[in-house]
């Protein structure tokens, strides 16, 4: 394993998606940028994004209905400051991308398009009060990525290195009272196995989510909480990663992988039912199946516990066939792939892990809080979400603080940035090849069943307690083989999910009271007296208030 090589840029990103490239395209304005990612383009978390981004569009909606939208869904949790910005800044974002190519599905009149920028096809997904997601089909997110990719690699100055892994932040010696900055982050070359380092003046996180932490997830295989690993073991705040979004319909199949049913199924009047037919979502919330996503989550699984179901079904079969091919191509092909014809009757659903509400805690120009260290998208804690995301405000979210961060990062750049210390190389010490690879893919299974039986949608002290138990065990476990052993992107993923795994059950188990995304039956009611704050952990502080 070699580990003598060293890459320099004005700017580093680490990750792909949306924010990463939003950034990394600006950024390239005005210096040289490099592109850290695990895998291709085609892997990020953006690329999984069916239904679409939130942005007051229709000169029916406004700022004020988005924000208030925003606020309700965020269960108190929501910082309005952030919710005002990043909801104003929208259009403008929206406008960016597609001034960078991409082509959301426009509004058509006997089977022309209309020309003109209001008329985009606009969905209306759960918890929002108007029609104002645009969508490029169901597969807004791929096609995103199709043009940010493509415009990325029409700049000379932006510099894309796949399939390399982040493995720690380098992030220099405090002094004088003063916290160390990010210069940059050593990674693994995992086609030839070399560790390098790779030094920036300003180094942005947009590694996007975690949901392999949990068994079932919509999520690539990539979304292993690298950012949130990496950024609290170099001494970031983390916050709210209680808060974890379980999408409440995925398809139901051995061989589907978790396959998301977008949203906007519910949102073009898709009804959830039990086996015989009988539809639940009234006596859950008055919106029924557009109601915030926490709450279908939940009266999913107890519909499913009550009745003991492997799953419920999602029936779109009442709208018109050509309308369902036309609005949901990918996702009609794809089921009928498994057997299941939307156009003719109900397919069958259950919740999966989505997305990471908490994340790094940052400020509204996506500083953390290490120097010259920033992040943005599902990594992020802007305060946007609070304790339950309204549907499609991520990709607003990562698509605004993208852009924020570049127009602070650029600072540093433009006034010279001053120069980095010296590094260390990578020093392996006396770690030999792993010849017990079992250890690994044992403890990432204990790692996500036990977070989804002890950490799911439903909580308690005596399964969180457990949770916690285990995941010291076998952090001690992974710890000690990552110090024996020359290391692999496996192991890498590894520690970093068992980081995440803990800081996630730390968090929940502090937060006495129900809210948002996590529902715990020892504390079922929503506690606005003591609890109606953040829920911040800072490396090498206990997490308070623990009693």
């Amino acid at each position: 394993m070699r580990h003598n090589a060293q890459l320099f840029s004005d700017f580093l990103v680490i990750g792909g998606g949306i924010a990463g490239l939003t950034f990394a395209i600006k950024a390239s304005e005005i210096g040289t940028v490099t592109v850290l990612t695990k895998a291709g383009s085609s892997e990020a978390n953006t690329a999984y994004a069916q239904g679409g981004i939130a942005s007051v569009w229709s000169v029916d909606d406004s700022f004020e209905s988005h924000i208030e939208d925003t606020l309700r869904a965020g269960a108190g949790l929501c910082d309005r400051a952030a919710v005002e910005t990043i909801v104003r800044e929208g259009p403008e974002a929206v406008r960016e991308l597609i001034r960078l190519g991409t082509r959301f599905t426009r509004v058509e009149t006997e089977g022309n398009e209309i020309d003109s920028e209001l008329e985009y096809d606009l969905g209306q997904e759960g918890g929002h009060s108007h029609r104002r997601v645009l969508h490029a089909q169901d597969l807004t997110g791929r096609e995103i990525m199709r043009a940010l990719t493509e415009a990325a690699a029409a700049r000379p100055n932006i510099r894309t290195l796949e399939n390399h892994v982040a493995i720690n932040l380098l992030v220099e010696t405090p002094s004088a009272g003063k916290p160390g900055a990010c210069w940059g982050v050593y990674a693994l070359d995992r086609n030839t196995h070399e560790i390098r380092k790779v030094i920036s003046r300003a180094t942005m996180l947009a590694t996007g989510g975690a949901g392999k932490v949990y068994l079932y997830t919509t999520n690539p295989d990539i979304a292993s909480g690298d950012g949130v690993a990496m950024a609290y073991r170099a001494g970031a705040s983390v916050a709210n990663l209680e808060f974890y979004q379980f999408h409440p319909t995925c398809l139901y199949h051995p061989a589907a992988k978790s396959f998301l049913i977008s949203e906007a199924l519910r949102g073009e009047g898709a009804i959830l039912k039990l086996p015989d037919g009988t539809a639940f979502m009234k006596r859950y919330h008055p919106d029924a199946e557009l109601a915030p996503r926490d709450v279908v989550a939940r009266a999913i699984d107890s519909e499913m516990k009550r009745h003991g179901l492997d799953f419920v079904y999602l029936d779109l079969s009442h709208r018109e066939a050509d309308f369902i091919k036309r609005r949901f191509p990918n996702i009609f092909k794809r089921c009928l792939s498994f057997g299941y014809d939307l156009t003719k009757g109900p397919i069958p659903v259950v919740p999966a892990a989505h997305y990471m509400c908490g994340g790094v805690q940052t400020d509204l120009d996506g500083r953390t809080s290490i120097p010259r260290l920033y992040a943005a998208g599902e990594v992020a804690m802007t305060g946007l979400h609070g304790a339950n995301r309204l549907a499609s405000n991520s990709l607003l979210e990562a698509a605004v603080m993208g852009r924020r961060g570049f127009n602070s990062a650029r600072e540093i750049v433009a006034s010279g940035g001053g120069a980095p210390p010296e590094f260390p190389e990578w020093d392996p010490g006396r770690a030999i090849r792993s010849e017990e690879r079992v250890m690994i893919t044992q403890s990432w299974d204990e790692i996500r069943r036990l977070m989804w039986n002890y950490v799911g949608i439903v909580r308690s002290d005596s399964r969180l307690g457990r949770a916690a138990r285990r995941l010291q065990l076998i952090k001690q476990e992974v710890y000690g083989y990552y110090w024996d052993h020359l290391i692999d992107s496996d192991l890498i993923e590894l520690r970093n999910l068992v980081e995440v795994a803990e800081l996630v059950v730390r968090s929940a188990t502090a937060r006495k009271e129900s809210r948002g995304l996590h529902y715990t039956i020892d504390y079922p009611e929503r506690d606005d007296t003591k609890w109606l704050h953040d829920t911040v952990i800072a490396t090498g502080t206990p997490l308070a208030p623990l009693d």
